[in-house]
């Protein structure tokens, strides 16, 4: 799974507003041939992120390249369960990436139309936020 290796602060601010804009970086197809573009916002897991990659790769066996353009950077802090009120912040338990409309998660190239279709579909699936296939211009 993705994780950062060290981090400047260990735990973040909760963001005010989360659905707020559309991606104005990474909103391009650079690397690939095919892409996966969110249309919503969400908060992706480094968890949800590694079982797209497993997906992506079974389809592409020997034959092409997968491209992960999101890296989940945001730290998550959970209180244990039954913790009384107060008693501060709970410890990060997990990292997210902010996802806006219009931001490629996923590229691809090396393989036919048909297949990476087929592909990012199911990859498509496993996410919180809704996809749509675009190819590189």
């Amino acid at each position: 799974m993705l994780l950062p290796k060290k981090v400047k602060h260990r735990k973040w601010h909760k963001p005010r507003r989360m659905n707020k804009g559309v991606a104005s970086r990474i909103n391009t197809v650079a690397f690939g041939d095919f892409g996966l573009v969110s249309t919503t916002h969400s908060w992706v897991t480094s968890r949800q992120i590694e079982s797209v990659r497993r997906v992506l790769t079974r389809y592409v066996r020997r034959g092409g390249r997968v491209y992960i353009r999101i890296f989940p950077d945001r730290p998550v802090t959970k209180k244990g369960s039954e913790m009384p009120m107060g008693k501060g912040k709970g410890t990060p338990d997990h990292y997210v990436c902010t996802i806006k409309p219009g931001t490629v998660m996923f590229e691809m190239e090396g393989i036919p139309f048909e297949k990476a279709k087929e592909a990012l579909e199911l990859a498509a699936y496993k996410l919180p936020v809704k996809g749509r296939l675009v190819t590189k211009k």
